[in-house]
């Protein structure tokens, strides 16, 4: 054997696997900051990280996954170094409540609703003749604008509502990481009965896992019908406690205000059952329930519900990605508040900046802290951006199942039809198995909105489009969030990829990319049919030869490919956003005024 193959004697080899110097790399850092720490130019560190796949310039932030692979390919091993800010920073950023209390030290809260329903259905109306103040007045148009928090007191027990805009914005929320509600108060018309806001407001309710409180709402009017509400209200899956149920129904009329007194009297049952406590003793913790500039009060402004802890006048706050030190406080009804406990809603003032609804308030030290925070905040933002790691989907559904991180596939179900629904929905429940429950949270029919977009983010769903488009501002919600959309025109074929999902063995898949959409504004006749549609490009492009789905009342009409494109009769090979331009599609002479055509094209989706 050659001398220089003579392996090394073991105290030799295990000296060298320990000369590696250890490296303490903060959770977030710059280029510039590792390379000092280091002790290289940052030039190398930037090296380094193209050889990885990461761009990143020499003042961009880089997190500790990312430092950790550069320091071990230099010869480092490096260690996490966790600083006295990093967990305020952690649970700020994912919308988290740390929970430090003891027992002992828990006091009972307000309950914290939700009103929910279909629009018109006397939502504020209700809020109105609770608080018997004219709230509705104030609204343009009789429509609740913002989202509002306001507290009553019912028999010495305090209770505090949130009036939102609707379910969209009660998920938007909840997308955003925001856990604010104890009960959700489904607000129905004794005239309307159950409607298509009312159905997805229950689904909304139910996958935030709140309780329902049921008020029929309009009894005084002359048309209401009770029975046919309660009869509805089964059919959807609330059994009412009159029908041998567990949800509680009452009876109400904002205008004069019958069965308001019942219905507290009955959020206060429902909220002692759940026990809710909070403690009031320590530094405070809570979310912004709205955000805005308001020159008259001096600056931004938030609305903002304490759930934990006591808020005070001078405290130093940080609040998402901004912070201050809370120069005045005020109620529902512009009184001023010296502090403000758990549960409790307020009006806050002396914030850097403007903060978005949903977004976690907690009180730090100093102002010296809370700059630190925000600092790293966004550098961590910055950092996360450039990895966003992708949410569960079909594809690696079998390893979350496998590593026991997902007990629950939750589908979001929209459909052309309503007589498909029912058949999709049991043939995907049914392909639960004793590790994992196939569950549709919601279901409808119409093309996949914006609402649909926020439920899938908040429950971590999986979007199944059966025979009909999306809407553009769904579509960037969708991309923007990584949420699953699978769109199909064959049911066997959203069982056969789901269960192969289960099993491990779902084939790769190729997803449509949407390149353009046009307006169809003129159709005109060839050969006394409609085959020429006169379009305006709303958004992307529109190349001759691109597939394309005609769109009417957000249905899918047909599914066919771009064979003409022309502009002031002369052919074009691509029409961009902001021109009009003539399509002919292979196989189709039906075009309407007002259809959307959507072009597209396939590529494997990795």
């Amino acid at each position: 054997m050659p001398a220089d193959s003579t392996p090394a004697p073991a105290s030799e080899a295990s000296t060298d696997a320990k000369a590696a110097p250890k490296v303490q790399i903060p959770r977030v850092l710059t280029v510039m900051e590792f390379g000092e720490l280091l002790e290289i130019p940052p030039v190398d560190v930037i090296k380094e990280l193209m050889k990885n796949g990461v761009m990143a310039s020499i003042n961009q932030s880089i997190d500790f996954d990312t430092a950790s692979i550069v320091a071990h390919d230099l010869g480092y091993e490096p260690e996490e170094a966790v600083g006295e800010l990093d967990e305020i920073v952690e649970a700020q950023e994912k919308g988290l409540v740390i929970e430090e209390e003891e027992g002992a030290d828990l006091k009972p809260r307000p309950p914290i609703v939700t009103i929910l329903g279909h629009v018109d259905h006397g939502k504020t109306s209700l809020l109105d003749a609770i608080r018997k103040t004219n709230v509705i007045e104030s609204e343009a148009g009789g429509i609740t604008q913002h989202i509002g928090a306001y507290q009553v007191v019912v028999k010495d027990h305090p209770i505090t509502f949130l009036d939102t805009p609707g379910h969209a914005a009660f998920t938007a929320m909840r997308a955003r990481g925001a856990r604010i509600t104890d009960i959700a108060v489904l607000v129905v018309a004794a005239d309307d009965g159950i409607m298509p806001q009312t159905h997805e407001a229950i689904d909304h309710a139910r996958a935030a896992g709140v309780p329902i409180v049921v008020a029929i709402s309009k009894i005084d009017l002359p048309d209401a019908n009770l029975d046919r509400v309660k009869g509805q209200l089964a059919e959807q899956g609330l059994n009412i406690e009159e029908y041998g149920g567990d949800v509680i129904c009452v009876a109400v009329s904002g205008k004069t205000g019958e069965g308001t007194e019942e219905l507290l009297e009955n959020i206060l049952v429902a909220a002692e059952v759940l026990e809710l406590k909070a403690n009031p003793d320590r530094e405070a913790i809570g979310t912004v329930i709205e955000a805005g500039m308001d020159r008259t009060k001096g600056g931004p402004t938030a609305t903002v519900l304490v759930q934990t802890g006591t808020l005070n006048i001078s405290d130093t706050v940080v609040v998402g990605e901004t912070w201050g030190r809370i120069k005045a406080m005020f109620d529902e009804d512009g009184k001023r508040l010296k502090s403000v406990g758990p549960g409790e809603p307020a009006a806050i003032l002396g914030l850097q900046g403007v903060p978005q609804a949903g977004d976690v308030m907690r009180v730090v030290a100093n102002d010296k802290t809370a700059r630190k925070i925000v600092v790293q905040l966004q550098r961590e933002k910055e950092a996360a951006a450039m990895h966003t790691q992708p949410r569960v989907t079909l594809d690696t559904l079998f390893g979350e199942i496998s590593a026991g991180k997902m007990k629950e596939l939750n589908l979001i179900l929209k459909t052309d039809v309503q007589g498909s629904i029912e058949p999709i929905r049991q043939s995907l429940e049914v392909l639960s198995n004793e590790e994992v429950n196939v569950k549709v949270i919601h279901s409808d029919t119409g093309a996949v909105n914006e609402s649909d977009a926020n439920l899938a983010i908040a429950s971590s769903g999986i979007i199944i489009a059966f025979g009909t488009g999306t809407e553009p501002g769904a579509e960037r919600l969708i991309k923007q969030a990584k949420v699953d959309l699978r769109h199909y025109n064959i049911i066997y074929n959203i069982t056969e990829d789901v269960e192969n999902a289960l099993k491990g063995m779902l084939e790769p898949r190729y997803k449509d990319v949407v390149t353009g959409r046009a307006e169809v504004r003129e159709v005109f006749m060839v050969r006394r049919h409609p085959e020429v549609a006169g379009s305006y490009i709303s958004d992307g492009v529109v190349t001759r030869g691109d597939q394309a789905r005609v769109l009417r009342d957000g249905e899918e009409i047909i599914d066919s490919k771009v064979a003409t494109l022309r502009r002031f009769q002369e052919d074009a090979r691509e029409v961009q956003t902001g021109f009009e331009c003539g399509i002919v599609l292979e196989n189709f002479t039906e075009f309407q005024q007002g259809d959307v055509i959507e072009f597209y094209h396939r590529e494997r989706d990795n």
